[in-house]
């Protein structure tokens, strides 16, 4: 019995170890866990600071010896990622804003990971043309977690987050899910801070974001070409991550000069796009005559219907609201990227609330498969979208988010979503290779190896995202129509929304319209000297329709890139919204031929057939109504091609293929194209219901 006895007390013991341990344990993570909310005068108090210009940014730029007055075509890439942002970092990156820069002026970058030995033989990466400007943009949510988690000397370098951040606490799982646990340990705060790393009321990490955003600005100075060749420009730039309830509301936020605010602004400061625009016009505009700036959204494919949801339906807000909301939305969002490594943002076929025709070409590079059965939001917003479920919206797309915004106008007198065009990479490794699908390395660390970027899914712990690698492309250009390469000029071109986008080629479009323009326009010489006296430019405004014209004329025109495919034709996109408050679409071949016999062997990727090497047209609209507010912008095609996972797959020997070589959702071939900025018609009086019945 007292053997019983004793083994029992034993137990018992053992239990209550467990037990102990198990609490103090669970107390031990809740310490290494815990949040610390915002306090709002703290962070008012914090970025009340106005812009200025710090004194490393005095050089004076001498006058670009290239200037044109009928604009020039310059190519850069607004939206560049480095190991300063806390997701590139989570996946190994260790390419800085001085290594992105070098890169996009011609500078061969070595492609190292944080695990990588130091001996390591590593790939490197090169751009086949340099770039004329570019902005890094990291993100501004969680700039300082990085730095404090990667400096010794901080208080924080000891946490529990920090040490699963940095790799030094590994969870046990394989390797290819490191990357991604390192990624949630700092997701996992959501719109809060960690009080472990960044003190109570997240203080250390706002000072840490600080000292980050001034290294970015003194690279940005130093890389900026300042003498007569005006080689290269750069921009003071960062990104506001913005997501809720999994959709994507991301800005990436320009400056226009070297006059900036002293912090910058992230998510989990300000949890609204409109906080975030006040705080710009109020730190930025309307506190210095030598600060100006703009938003650019992005990926609004994966915003749930939240991006262009209209402030018309928000019954929350009063009309006084909705108005300044909407003039405020007009005044610093001009642009709008369409086109990124994560998917095409133009438009979507099989959605019940848009009518027209169905777009082929809107099935271009899409994360969702455009096979994939999906249910329509309506005339509400959804929500998953970053995990690649929920419903889908019109209000996701930049076609619909035009049309939209003319019945805005109508209702709030301003129009909230008049956008112009550009497209970016949203590159992680400091390497923006949009321009070529043979050589595309992916987008993030892992993506280095083939394997890993033809992968078909990849889930983030904790359900915040769902990836996609082999759904992923290389992004695109942002073109801009200015005189020069100098801040000034582009900057004024954002403004003005003389921009187009391209899907990597460097294809110029032009785009006018007018009440009247030569019919013989495309063969003459002075086709943009006349399109610029005789119209308007893609960005623009058409004036008031002459009592004696029946309708607009557009003239629209695209070399081929020289050193890309033939082009197969133009198209102008025109989007409406009917009295009923019904969004319609219609897309129309001005130029070039839709089934011209050109064709691309997806063994060999060889093109063949015939094209053009340069298309132009001068169009009248044949259903034009001239009491309906209307929105047109060109879109130009190229011959079919190779996708890059074709040409990566073909490498491969046929044994080690994944499944995703001869999954038939995702695309064999592709269309590189080129998009312009719209041009707007208003009708003089229009009448719209609130919502569609």
């Amino acid at each position: 019995m007292s053997r019983i006895k004793t083994s029992l007390l034993s137990l018992f013991a053992i239990i209550a170890a467990v037990v102990v341990l198990a609490a103090g344990g669970y107390a031990w993570l809740r310490y290494e866990l815990q949040r610390t909310p915002n306090n709002p005068e703290e962070i008012a108090a914090f970025f009340a600071r106005p812009a200025s210009r710090p004194e490393f940014a005095s050089a004076v730029r001498q006058p670009c010896s290239n200037s044109n007055p009928l604009q020039q075509a310059w190519f850069g890439a607004l939206h560049i990622h480095t190991a300063a942002s806390f997701d590139a970092t989570a996946f190994g990156v260790t390419n800085s804003a001085d290594d992105a820069y070098a890169f996009a002026t011609g500078t061969t970058v070595e492609y190292r990971l944080l695990d990588d030995p130091a001996a390591a033989t590593v790939p490197s990466v090169s751009i086949d043309r340099v770039l004329d400007f570019a902005a890094v943009t990291d993100h501004a949510g969680k700039l300082g977690e990085r730095r404090v988690c990667f400096n010794p000397r901080s208080a924080g370098y000891q946490a529990l987050v920090c040490k699963v951040y940095r790799g030094d606490v590994r969870l046990p799982m394989g390797d290819i899910m490191q990357p991604l646990i390192r990624l949630a340990s700092q997701a996992i705060f959501g719109g809060n801070r960690s009080a472990r790393v960044c003190g109570e009321g997240g203080g250390d990490c706002r000072i840490e974001a600080r000292s980050a955003w001034e290294e970015n600005q003194r690279a940005n100075e130093q890389w900026y070409d300042r003498s007569a060749d005006c080689s290269f420009t750069t921009f003071h730039a960062y990104e506001y991550t913005l997501a809720k309830e999994a959709s994507n509301l991301h800005r990436n936020v320009i400056f226009a000069s070297a006059s900036v605010p002293p912090a910058v602004v992230s998510a989990n400061d300000m949890k609204q796009p409109e906080e975030l625009w006040r705080w710009l016009k109020q730190s930025c505009i309307d506190a210095s005559g030598d600060c100006d700036v703009l938003t650019i959204p992005h990926n609004s494919n994966w915003s749930s219907g939240r991006m262009w949801y209209p402030y018309s339906y928000r019954d929350d807000l009063s009309l006084a609201r909705q108005q300044e909301y909407a003039k405020l939305r007009n005044e610093l969002e001009p642009l709008v990227e369409i086109l990124q490594v994560k998917g095409d943002s133009e438009c979507r076929n099989g959605l019940s609330t848009v009518v027209g025709g169905k777009d082929e070409l809107c099935d271009f590079e899409k994360l969702r498969a455009p096979s994939e059965p999906v249910e329509d939001c309506g005339e509400e917003y959804g929500s998953g979208n970053m995990r690649l479920i929920g419903c889908l919206s019109r209000f996701s797309y930049v076609r619909y988010a035009l049309s939209t915004g003319l019945s805005e106008a109508e209702k709030l007198g301003v129009n909230p979503f008049k956008l112009g065009i550009v497209a970016a990479t949203d590159n992680h490794n400091g390497t923006p290779t949009a321009s070529t699908e043979r050589a595309y390395m992916g987008a993030s660390g892992p993506d280095r190896e083939t394997l890993n970027r033809l992968r078909g899914a990849v889930e983030v712990p904790g359900g915040i995202a769902k990836g996609s690698p082999v759904r992923y492309n290389p992004g695109g250009l942002a073109g801009i129509w200015a005189e020069e390469n100098s801040r000034q000029s582009l900057f004024a071109a954002m403004q003005r929304r003389e921009t187009f986008g391209t899907s990597g080629p460097r294809i110029e479009p032009r785009f006018f319209a007018a009440w009247e323009l030569p019919l013989s326009l495309c063969k003459s010489k002075e086709l943009v000297s006349q399109g610029y006296a005789l119209g308007v430019p893609m960005g623009g405004e058409l004036p008031p329709k002459p009592a004696q014209v029946n309708s607009p004329l557009f003239v629209a025109s695209a070399p081929q890139d020289p050193n890309g495919n033939l082009l197969q034709r133009i198209q102008i996109v025109k989007g409406w919204v009917d009295g009923a408050g019904r969004t319609h679409q219609a897309v129309y071949d001005i130029a070039g031929e839709p089934d011209n016999g050109a064709s691309v062997d997806t063994d060999t990727c060889e093109v063949s057939g015939p094209g053009y090497s340069q298309l132009c047209s001068v169009w009248e609209d044949p259903d034009f109504d001239a009491t309906q507010s209307a929105v047109y912008y060109s879109r130009v095609l190229e011959n079919p091609s190779c996708r890059w996972s074709t040409f990566q797959c073909n490498k491969l020997p046929a044994a080690d293929r994944p499944d995703s070589c001869t999954d038939p959702d995702v695309p064999r071939t592709i269309q590189e194209r080129a998009w312009t900025s719209p041009i707007w018609y208003n009708a003089p009086h229009g009448t719209l219901s609130d919502r569609p019945s």
